[in-house]
């Protein structure tokens, strides 16, 4: 089969966008005269448009039907389908051409949500299974990680940082304030907090604005700024979201607190040439974890035990350790 243009599918969200960058390289280092192609929501078009292996980024804001002429014209030799749901399965349909795609083990990880087994979930991460759709044209993993194109310059007065990451898209993944308010108290050195405005306003309920070595960048900064701000941090604290897949994308020390998702969801860092970058601190044993696949609103249970009863301890010597070497 002769390739000559390829479209990868992903519609969102940050994270899982990230976590695509290592079949976006490896088929364009091995197969450098291919042109590839991206097709997200518009809403994450900036996580793929400053990716020097990406010829064109298509997008959507509601319907296939805004860019269906466009991709049908661009006659394109093998589509990726790193989504693998309806609307990816449409698109395939309207553009008849070879394809691949991934296993997305729903069944495993609903049968491991309501059994709590851990042996139902294969000890693999989701982009070694991502590169189950290329097997077809003999594209392989490289193993040099993620990558993320598109940080913001800022001055940041602090030469030496950790960062915390408070918000998460979903409440159940969220570090609590009283959580981030003790980190703040106990680490001995400068700190940053990066999040959205929803976590501006969730801070307002503790008392760090006064610190003067905790400089508070929640609702100050694009997605952009936020990456900036990782990239230049000494390690990162934070809990399963987007900004962990960025911060795993440069390398950096972190530190994954678990609330009601899993590692063995197969979604933690990847960062394969190096698996002492990063630990997992999650509380083990609960019989309610993981009590979803993604998260929710609030706890099911309501007591939140799953964060609530995260060590401390174990996150703040491990930071300091981190900030005096």
């Amino acid at each position: 089969m002769k390739i000559e243009k390829i479209l990868i599918i992903r519609f969102s969200s940050i994270g899982d966008i990230v976590l695509t960058s290592p079949i976006i390289r490896c088929i364009k280092k091995q197969m450098p005269e291919v042109e590839i192609h991206y097709l997200t929501k518009e809403c994450y078009k900036n996580i793929v448009s400053n990716n020097p292996y990406i010829t064109k980024t298509y997008t959507i804001k509601k319907s296939l039907k805004e860019i269906t002429p466009l991709l049908k014209a661009e006659n394109y030799s093998y589509i990726v389908d790193l989504h693998n749901n309806l609307r990816s399965t449409l698109v395939k349909s309207m553009l008849r051409c070879p394809a691949g795609s991934f296993p997305k083990l729903n069944i495993r990880k609903w049968i491991y949500v309501k059994t709590k087994n851990k042996n139902v979930m294969p000890n693999i991460h989701i982009v070694d299974r991502y590169f189950e759709a290329v097997k077809k044209i003999d594209v392989t993993n490289d193993n040099l990680g993620l990558d993320f194109f598109g940080d913001e310059k800022m001055d940041i007065p602090f030469d030496k940082y950790a960062v915390i990451v408070c918000g998460a898209t979903h409440t159940t993944k969220q570090i609590p304030p009283k959580h981030i308010a003790k980190l703040a108290e106990k680490i001995n050195g400068n700190i940053v907090l990066v999040g959205d405005k929803h976590d501006a306003e969730r801070l307002k309920s503790i008392d760090i604005n006064i610190k003067s070595n905790v400089l508070n960048m929640c609702g100050k900064c694009t997605l952009a700024q936020s990456a900036y701000i990782v990239k230049n941090a000494h390690i990162v604290i934070t809990s399963d979201t987007g900004l962990m897949h960025i911060a795993a994308a440069y390398k950096k020390n972190i530190i994954t607190i678990w609330g009601n998702t899993t590692p063995e969801l197969g979604m933690y860092p990847y960062i394969p040439s190096n698996k002492n970058k990063y630990i997992n601190i999650e509380v083990n044993n609960l019989l309610c974890r993981p009590c979803s696949k993604i998260g929710y609103s609030q706890c099911p249970k309501k007591d939140f035990k799953c964060m609530n009863n995260i060590n401390l301890s174990k996150i703040i010597e491990h930071t300091n350790n981190s900030l005096r070497s």
